[in-house]
């Protein structure tokens, strides 16, 4: 199914079995779809925001109103991933049990909580102590994937999962755009001093994050079906009530589960269907045959167990996302904490406005290159005949150019401000494309643990923040930059060819494809 304009606001085609969406409708928010599509990318900007909310202050102003050294100002970087890093584990088995929206709302109004509670901070104690807890927050990635692909079908998932994880990784940049801004403004036209200045900054994301959780839970269901609770009963209804089950009498209905060529015929003849007289028009067939109907069942994501998790989580489908995840996501979570630092140091002039201007456009180039990681997963893989080695090959592809693009900056380490701003926007376009493109093949990989897969991939990328970031921490006391970036580029390139490997899927799964 091709890409058409129109397809951005109105109402999309829906998959008759799971009633997902097979397009995008972006610019409709009155539509069920396009209300779940908009709370997705806006909740999950609106927390990277507030999770980032101490690094671009936090070098110049922060550092000298509580007294901090260099080393503690990047070990709070830390403290705030491996935060993240536990609550995105807990996240995912948290989606399948309750469902995603609930997850969703329940971290922003939580995290919210240590937003607030940022302005009381007196000492390095307490900014290490608000910031682990603000890294709730960065968890909230998990439910904002799972909840996407649990409304998006497969022809067009990888966008979907792209486009609201790139527009909410733009949180980053946003943050460093809007926290210098409403701290000048503060200090310059208000006549605030700096202590008093950079904790009113704060404010501002916490209102935003309590009305974004609010209306989340107010506005948007569990799934396409209705109630998260209800999910199994509804293609359990469906699949009793059709009898193209048996060999000698088979129903067509629209659409494909798995976006896949129907593999039998048409309405019988003499009459409507008995699912035309449901209500749902024969426009392209599916054949609920014996294989389909496994695979509609075998793609229902189940209550997680200890018995059924453990294999998945110590599988190399698994380790595979972990590994490449953690270079793409970790890596950027890393950069992003250092790069204003990083630009303030090659160049002084900058200050700290400018250089976290500069900063900011590796955080805002994910409107455009984490959408596009997911989108081109999707071209590939329908150009492939749905191969999904199509859309591991692309992952790859996206890690290998990102660790030699670290390498050139470390080992060139620019004092030319168009050469590193020219190289940086290189290097990010592939950097975070490897974002959706993880997350454009994670919906096919166990797709009855959508949320354990998503929530360990996801704590693998902050597991790769915290390595990263300790990289940085020790390159000479945390103040030498470019070394920092060119052995994390080593990483990125050794890391994608361990796992090359390693299948898309596993060997005989139900399902996925």
């Amino acid at each position: 199914m091709g890409v058409r304009l129109a397809d951005l606001w109105r109402t999309p085609e829906l998959n008759p079995i799971n009633k997902k969406a097979r397009s995008i409708p972006v610019l409709n928010p009155l539509d069920r779809h396009g209300r779940v599509f908009f709370f997705s990318w806006m909740g999950f900007m609106l927390a990277f925001w507030a999770w980032y909310t101490f690094p671009p202050l936090l070098s110049v102003t922060i550092k000298a109103d509580l007294g901090l050294t260099s080393e503690e100002v990047a070990n709070s970087n830390i403290i705030s991933l491996v935060a993240t890093l536990f609550v995105r584990f807990l996240a995912g088995p948290l989606c399948d049990l309750y469902g995603p929206r609930r997850v969703f709302g329940g971290m922003i109004l939580l995290g919210a909580v240590p937003v607030g509670l940022a302005p009381l901070v007196k000492d390095v104690t307490g900014l290490y102590a608000v910031r682990f807890f603000i890294g709730i927050l960065g968890g909230t990635f998990v439910p904002c994937q799972v909840w996407c692909t649990g409304w998006f079908d497969k022809n067009v998932v990888g966008s979907a999962n792209g486009l609201s994880g790139g527009w909410g990784n733009a949180g980053g940049g946003i943050t460093y755009f809007i926290m210098p801004a409403v701290y000048d403004s503060l200090v310059h036209r208000w006549g605030r001093s700096a202590s008093e200045a950079w904790r009113i900054t704060f404010v501002v994301p916490l209102i935003c994050l309590i009305l974004c959780g609010v209306a989340l839970l107010l506005l948007c269901e569990d799934t396409p079906t209705g109630k998260w609770s209800d999910r199994h009963q509804h293609v359990e209804n469906l699949i009793s009530s059709c009898p193209s089950r048996s060999a000698d009498k088979i129903v067509t209905i629209p659409g494909a589960i798995a976006d896949r060529s129907p593999t039998g015929t048409t309405t019988p003849a003499g009459g409507d269907s008995d699912v035309e007289k449901k209500g749902i028009p024969a426009t392209s067939t599916l054949v609920l045959d014996e294989a389909t109907t496994a695979a509609v069942r075998g793609e229902m994501v189940t209550a997680p167990t200890l018995a059924a998790s453990l294999p998945i989580i110590f599988s190399w489908h698994a380790l595979f996302h972990v590994a490449t995840y953690s270079c793409s996501f970790g890596g950027e979570l890393a950069i992003n904490s250092i790069l204003g630092a990083y630009y303030l140091k090659n160049f002084p002039d900058l200050g700290q406005t400018q250089a976290s201007n500069f900063a900011a456009i590796f955080g805002f180039l994910n409107f455009i290159t984490r959408p596009l990681g997911g989108v081109i997963g999707d071209i590939v893989y329908r150009a492939s005949g749905n191969n999904l080695w199509w859309k591991k090959g692309w992952i790859h592809l996206c890690g290998l150019l990102t660790g030699a693009l670290l390498v050139v900056i470390g080992m060139l380490d620019p004092h030319n401000l168009g050469v590193m701003v020219g190289l940086v926007v290189v290097m990010a376009v592939f950097h975070e494309a490897g974002n959706g493109a993880n997350f454009a093949l994670i919906p096919h990989v166990y797709p009855h643990a959508n949320g354990l897969l998503s929530g360990l991939t996801g704590a693998g990328g902050n597991l790769g923040g915290v390595v990263f970031s300790i990289i940085f921490r020790f390159m000479d006391g945390g103040k030498n930059y470019a070394k920092g970036f060119w052995v994390s580029g080593i990483m990125h390139i050794a890391l994608n060819l361990l796992v090359l490997w390693v299948p898309p899927i596993p060997k005989g799964q139900v399902g996925g494809r």
